[in-house]
């Protein structure tokens, strides 16, 4: 595997592969609950404020942003229960935190310039913002989010540097407001940024060997039972046709007895190279296991079978050669249809129905689609 860092930075700036969106979206609600956790627990530090020696004016300010937050969190954490509805939503969120953390900052700052640069506690959500964005499985919306929040803090530094007096700099509770300690707190947060996108490629990587069939290249169950969900909502949304084939290879077995397991590997790659070329936009070929694949054609039933039984004659036509020396072999499968929603409105009635349909075919003498009970 590459790992030059070109190629890790052009894999964090590329659009997640399915599994890593459907995890991102659960991964939201998971943010969504911490945020909301998090929030209330700020509206204690008005009164660790008040009682470590701070002012009541910084307690009212800390009390009044905690309310905001809070309202705000209450607000992301009912949208994050129906994530895929809104794909916007991760990138919005993280911006608000980003943000609010750069409100609260510059309103400490309005009234003492050293606590808008010296106040630990608050700026430390940047950091939480980061962190939460690997919970996402984006690493476009961690580099972004990283940058946001460096840039804001490091405008927000230079304004309070340039904008206030040099005596009003320095502060009993916060010492003495440096340049050199702001830079110290802009690396970091590059760091942290830095970090967190190595943990996203490290979790987007494992996601994609999960959701991939290491032979093929192609999804496999997990894959599937994940991405079901979002599919049918899709097809139901846009008021499109679909229709799952659940497909097996006639006696493989043999294949791999008389000429070896690694030629029965390369048949397998060949059948899901041919039947790869026959998908649409939108449409999807897994591996589930063994010689078993799983087919979601954006067609009516008819029109599936039609497509289906055109890729079995072809593949009927086109011999595998295992190696030099060796006879042709000939490829086969037997297929069963079922359609949604007629013949079920959920990944395991699908499946059931296919796979009866798909042992009718066997029974008949194999090397056939069977989209109809018999």
């Amino acid at each position: 595997m590459d790992k030059r860092p070109s190629r890790i930075i052009s894999e964090l700036l590329a659009r997640p592969d399915q599994l890593a969106l459907e995890m991102g979206a659960e991964g939201e609600l998971l943010v969504a609950r911490v945020r909301a956790i998090g929030c209330a627990v700020a509206l204690l530090l008005p009164a660790l404020v008040l009682l470590g020696g701070g002012t009541v004016r910084e307690a009212m300010i800390g009390l009044t942003s905690a309310v905001v937050i809070n309202v705000f969190a209450q607000v992301w954490l009912a949208l994050a229960r129906n994530a895929r509805r809104y794909p916007w939503l991760p990138l919005a969120s993280s911006i608000w935190d980003v943000t609010a953390t750069s409100c609260v900052l510059a309103t400490l700052a309005f009234h003492d310039p050293v606590a808008g640069t010296g106040s630990l506690v608050v700026w430390c959500f940047y950091v939480v913002s980061i962190l939460l964005t690997a919970l996402r499985h984006d690493g476009r919306l961690t580099l972004y989010i990283g940058a946001l929040a460096t840039v804001q803090y490091a405008l927000l530094a230079a304004l309070i540097f340039a904008l206030a007096p040099a005596e009003l700099l320095v502060s009993v509770d916060y010492g003495t407001a440096s340049i050199a300690g702001q830079m110290q707190r802009v690396v970091l947060l590059l760091l942290v940024t830095l970090v967190t996108a190595t943990i996203v490629y490290r979790m987007q990587r494992l996601v994609a060997m999960s959701g991939r069939d290491g032979l093929t290249g192609l999804p496999n169950r997990a894959w599937l039972l994940q991405s079901m969900p979002r599919i049918f909502t899709a097809a139901r949304s846009s008021g499109a046709s679909l229709t799952l084939a659940l497909l097996d290879l006639d006696g493989f077995r043999r294949i791999n007895d008389e000429t070896g397991h690694q030629s029965g590997d390369r048949a397998l790659r060949q059948v899901a190279s041919q039947l790869e070329q026959m998908l649409e936009e939108n449409e999807h070929l897994a591996r589930i296991g063994g010689q078993e694949f799983v087919l979601l054609l954006a067609s009516p039933i008819g029109s599936a079978w039609e497509r289906l039984d055109r890729a079995r004659l072809q593949l009927n036509e086109r011999p595998f050669l295992p190696g030099r020396g060796t006879d042709p072999q000939w490829l086969s499968f037997s297929a069963g249809l079922a359609a949604w929603p007629q013949d079920g409105d959920s990944t395991s009635t699908l499946l059931r129905s296919a796979d009866r349909r798909l042992q009718q075919a066997k029974q008949a003498g194999r090397n056939r689609v069977v989209a109809r009970d018999a």
